[in-house]
């Protein structure tokens, strides 16, 4: 594993009711359940992910 910075990003609220786009940006961020924990490269696309779905996420 290269030494690229990483991000962590917890799942902190239900994706239930919110648009179905921000539901599929929680699944490709790698979180399934409430207070799942991922660990992803902190790229500008990653980065905009976590902006996209930031009242769902919280950045560890």
């Amino acid at each position: 594993m290269s030494n690229t910075p990483r991000v962590k990003v917890q799942l902190v609220r239900s994706p239930i009711g919110c648009k179905e786009s921000h539901r599929a940006t929680v699944r490709g961020l790698g979180l399934r359940k409430i207070n799942s924990i991922s660990e992803l490269e902190d790229t500008p696309a990653v980065r905009g992910m976590i902006n996209k779905i930031s009242y769902l996420v919280k950045v560890l």
